[in-house]
């Protein structure tokens, strides 16, 4: 029989580390160093670049001060006056074989409600939001499955395009009762 070493004798690992624990010192002194650092960082980056607020310049010479104007939500007061509370139906038809796109308008803030079904299958979708004025092609996609009915609502989270990419697999035309409600425009087929 062999003879058990220490470490089998008292049960331990030889994996097994020691850890100590930090004093409440130690601990109390990096929480204040940690709060520190997030004051600096609240100071010379965040009131500036959210908020256009730099006591210490630091935000300026960082080129951080354009961001908060950017970043202020601004609604504009005539496209809000020119977006009426709306109801409305329309009829698409989507050919085989083929995509399109159905869009609509919205305002910051604002919020569609939306109800469509397909006769006949299902159809791909993708509910998507295209921000005004971009040029990069970015959009942001909110729902993209296969459905023959959806329903829900959208408060836009910026001014721009929103609307719905359908895609007909099939070997006839199908058509998409679309019923929406809120403040939009109708910007139609695209």
């Amino acid at each position: 029989m062999t003879e058990l070493t220490e470490l089998e004798h008292t049960g331990k690992a030889e994996h097994e580390l020691d850890h100590t624990v930090q004093s409440t010192a130690t601990l109390l002194k990096a929480s204040v160093c940690a709060g520190l650092l997030a004051v600096v960082v609240l100071i010379s980056t965040i009131l500036p670049a959210e908020y256009g607020i730099d006591p210490t310049g630091i935000g300026k010479v960082m080129g951080l001060i354009p961001l908060a104007s950017a970043a202020t939500p601004v609604k504009d007061t005539q496209a809000a006056q020119d977006l009426a509370y709306q109801e409305n139906s329309v009829d698409i038809t989507v050919p085989a074989r083929t995509g399109l796109e159905y869009k609509f308008h919205l305002v910051k803030g604002d919020t569609m409600r939306y109800t469509w079904t397909s006769t006949d299958d299902e159809l791909f979708f993708d509910f998507h939001g295209e921000p005004e004025g971009d040029t990069s092609g970015y959009f942001e996609s909110y729902t993209v499955s296969t459905a023959d009915n959806v329903r829900g609502s959208l408060t836009a989270s910026f001014n721009g395009s929103h609307g719905w990419y359908w895609k007909n697999e099939g070997l006839s035309p199908i058509v998409v009762t679309l019923k929406t409600e809120g403040r939009y425009k109708i910007i139609g087929i695209k």
